[in-house]
C-alpha cells in the first residue's frame, strides 16, 4: 500500500481527447481527472474501446490532449521541445501490450540497452556499460551474454517483456505505465512479470499505472482503481472500496464477470 500523504506526481483536470472533425469527430476520452501519488499502484480498468489506452498515451506524452491540463509534480507539463520530452521521459516510462512493437527490430539487444544509458546522459566505459546491462538482465532472469547479439524477432514474447522490464530497471523512472503488460504471455510468465514489476516498485518507490481490462488483476495488485467506460471515469477510489462496494452499474457488471471477486462482493454485502 502507498504511504499516506505521499506527494502527487502526476495529475490531470478535465482531460479530453477528440479525434477527427465535423461529422467524423470521435471523443475517445472525455473530462477525465485524476491524481497519482508517489509509490502508488493504480489501475485504470475498462473493456476494449473504453479509452484507457488513449489516456495512457496522453499520460506518456505520445498523444496531445485536445483540452484539459496534465501536471507533473504540481506544474503544467511541458512537452513542446525535444529537450522537454527527453527530460519528461527520464521520469516516466511505459511497457506496452505488444513488446515487439516497442523495439526497433533492426537494433540488437545491446543497442536497446545502451540507449537507456544515453537517455540518462551517462558516460561510462565499455566495462561499466557491460556491467550495468548484465545486472539489468540478471534482475529479470536473463543472461546478457546469450542475448546481446540477437535481434528482437529472435526472442520469445516472454523474453521481450522481461527485456522491457530490464530497461525500466536501468532507467529508474518515477512513473511506469504498464498497458496490458501480461496479456500476450502464458500464465506462468504472467505471474513472474508481475512479481518483477512489484519488486521494482518496492525498491524504487516507483508509481505504477496499470492499464487493464482485468478487474481481478487490478483488485489484487492496486491501491487505487479508476473505472473507465466510453471515455469517462465512472468510478474511482481505494481498490477494496470500489470492488466490495461498487456504486456504478458498469463496475458491478465488470465484477459479476469475475466469479471469485463476485463471490467476495456478495460476502461483503
Amino acid at each position: 500500500m502507498r504511504v499516506k500523504n505521499a506527494d502527487v506526481l502526476l495529475s490531470g483536470t478535465n482531460i479530453t481527447k477528440v479525434f477527427g472533425y465535423g461529422k467524423h469527430k470521435k471523443t475517445a476520452v472525455q473530462d477525465v481527472s485524476f491524481s497519482f501519488h508517489e509509490g502508488e499502484i493504480v489501475s485504470i480498468v475498462g473493456e476494449s474501446g473504453s479509452g484507457k489506452t488513449t489516456l495512457a498515451k496522453m499520460l506518456m506524452g505520445l498523444l496531445k490532449e485536445t483540452s484539459g491540463e496534465v501536471r507533473y509534480r504540481g506544474k503544467p507539463r511541458q512537452l513542446k521541445s525535444h529537450a522537454d520530452r527527453k527530460k519528461y521521459w527520464k521520469d516516466i516510462q511505459a511497457i506496452f501490450q505488444d513488446p515487439f512493437s516497442s523495439f526497433n527490430v533492426f537494433h540488437k539487444v545491446e543497442k536497446l540497452l545502451t540507449d537507456c544509458m544515453k537517455l540518462q546522459g551517462l558516460k561510462l566505459t565499455k566495462e561499466e556499460q557491460f556491467r550495468k546491462m548484465k545486472e539489468a538482465c540478471s534482475f529479470v532472469n536473463l543472461k546478457f551474454e546469450e542475448l546481446h547479439n540477437k535481434y528482437p524477432f529472435e526472442l520469445s514474447g516472454g523474453q521481450m517483456q522481461r527485456l522491457m522490464i530490464a530497461r525500466i530497471f536501468m532507467l529508474h523512472p518515477k512513473i511506469l505505465i504498464a498497458d496490458e503488460p501480461t496479456s500476450m504471455i502464458d500464465a506462468c510468465s504472467r505471474s513472474t512479470i508481475l512479481d518483477m514489476l512489484l519488486k521494482l516498485r518496492k525498491e524504487n518507490n516507483m508509481t505504477i499505472i496499470f492499464i487493464t481490462h482485468d478487474v481481478g488483476l487490478a483488485y489484487y495488485v492496486s491501491d487505487t482503481l479508476y473505472i473507465m467506460e466510453k471515455g469517462r471515469i465512472v468510478e474511482s477510489g481505494p481498490a477494496e472500496d470500489v470492488i466490495l462496494n461498487p456504486k456504478h452499474r458498469y463496475t458491478q457488471q465488470l465484477i459479476s464477470d469475475v466469479p471469485k471477486i463476485h463471490e467476495e462482493w456478495n460476502l461483503a454485502n
